[in-house]
């Protein structure tokens, strides 16, 4: 089972653990277990609604009012392997549309079983076989639910269940691909850092406890890293005609797709019926979590960004804030190389942790700009342009717009460019005012004042 998705209760079936005689001619998933499942989980996730305790009475209401629940499923690209039929082929959409067809049905009948044992939702409309996921059931199902209604308002939903799917000795992920059968995963530590783990996809250890080293088919054991957009979409397309909410899906695009045919994701999805999609595109900035390479791949289009040293020499910077009752100190190291002597990589650190998450993303975007190289004085220049609607701060008899504006300074002076200043004088224009925007800041006293709004900070 897994945690409350929105206000709906979730909960997977592993249909890869449903298939019998796995890479055989007769190998199929057993729809009589599926349906009993469905059955035995329906009336589970019903009973959890009961017992569940709500931290809010609200939140209690909404739950018991529309009993809506989320059955979905894992393991849909291993059970293909095991029937021998590629994710994304005609036939797999054929069988993809057969099991969750099962599961919609055993559902539905299990739901209304429960209503006539327990009552229906409090919400229930009798209207409800006029709804277009209720229309095309078979004729005994909607004959069970006009007699007696339905136990839940939602029946069905595909969650995200990729942590899921690991505990699940590694089963593909709900209704994903395998993203690739042996491949390196990135396992956040306590401290923050990350180690790369091997791992190797169900599907890929059944065949190998069977066939030993022989080399399985490569036009069954398909992956994300040869298919396509399209056969991501119509996979998806296929289930979200039998699923009652939403599908957790993502459509892994190559790196060089255009925009063309990266719009042309949206509107395939949108024409075959899909709800919503994401698609992931890799990049060599942010990378990614699941690495099919080994560990530090090369980016696609770029030169190899350089392996950081074991040690580099550099300069940190002390930063006094005024509006900041701590320093920030700023690290900026630098490497020689056939580009010369020039920044590497740069840090932010203070005790004050209010700006922690956004310096975070500053520095590791500028390391990522210093590490390609080239000019890179552009960065000093755009820290130094932005502007704090809450006031910036004076300097040195200087006044700095914001505190990414101080930084740009300090990342100027490393670089040996000239930083413009600002210099202090009792008539307007001075600085800009954090109320009205207008450069009419003046120091008078001890506080910033403004000649034209007449706003004034002391301190």
């Amino acid at each position: 089972m897994l945690p409350p998705y929105g206000a709906c209760l979730l909960g997977s079936i592993n249909l890869a653990r449903l298939v019998s005689d796995p890479f055989s001619s007769t190998a199929d998933l057993d729809l009589t277990r599926l349906e009993t499942l469905t059955e035995t989980a329906v009336r589970f996730l019903d009973n959890v609604i009961d017992v569940s305790r709500y931290p809010l009475k609200a939140q209690e209401k909404e739950a018991k009012a529309k009993r809506r629940v989320g059955l979905g499923i894992t393991g849909l690209a291993d059970a293909l392997i095991f029937c021998g039929v590629a994710y994304g082929s005609d036939e797999a959409v054929v069988r993809t549309e057969r099991w969750l067809g099962a599961i919609k049905r055993a559902a539905y009948r299990a739901s209304a079983r429960l209503a006539k044992e327990k009552g229906p939702y409090p919400l229930y409309d009798a209207n409800v076989l006029d709804r277009p996921n209720l229309k095309d059931l078979d004729e005994d199902t909607r004959a069970l639910i006009a007699e007696h209604g339905l136990r839940n308002g939602c029946l069905t939903s595909i969650a995200p269940t990729g942590t899921t799917s690991l505990l699940a000795d590694n089963v593909s992920s709900g209704v994903e691909p395998v993203f690739a059968f042996s491949y390196m995963r990135k396992v956040k530590q306590g401290d923050g850092s990350t180690r790369d783990e091997a791992v190797t996809d169900f599907a890929l250890a059944q065949w190998q406890a069977q066939h030993g080293d022989t080399v399985p088919p490569d036009d069954v054991f398909v992956s994300t890293q040869t298919l396509t957009p399209d056969d991501h979409v119509r996979m998806q397309a296929a289930a979200q005609r039998h699923i009652d909410s939403s599908i957790s899906k993502t459509v892994n695009c190559p790196a060089d797709i255009s925009f063309e045919a990266f719009k042309d994701v949206y509107l395939n999805g949108y024409h075959q019926g899909c709800k919503g999609l994401t698609t992931y595109r890799p990049n060599a900035i942010t990378g990614s979590v699941l690495s099919a390479e080994t560990p530090n791949p090369e980016p696609v289009g770029h030169e190899p960004l350089p392996p950081r040293r074991d040690r580099l020499e550099g300069a940190t910077y002390k930063l006094r804030w005024p509006p900041s009752a701590h320093a920030v100190y700023i690290t900026i190291n630098d490497v020689d190389d056939e580009q010369g002597h020039r920044p590497f990589e740069v840090f932010v650190n203070s005790k004050n942790m209010e700006h922690y998450p956004w310096t975070l993303a500053l520095t590791r975007m500028i390391s990522a700009v210093f590490r390609r190289g080239g000019d890179v004085s552009f960065v000093a220049e755009e820290l130094q342009a932005v502007f704090d609607p809450q006031g910036g701060a004076f300097m040195d008899g200087r006044y700095v717009p914001s505190l990414p504006a101080a930084i740009g300074r300090i990342v100027a002076e490393h670089l040996g460019d000239d930083v413009p200043v600002r210099n202090v004088t009792d008539g307007a224009g001075s600085g800009i005012c954090s109320k009205c925007g207008q450069k009419a800041l003046v120091r008078k006293e001890g506080c910033d004042t403004c000649l034209e709004c007449g706003h004034s900070k002391c301190g």
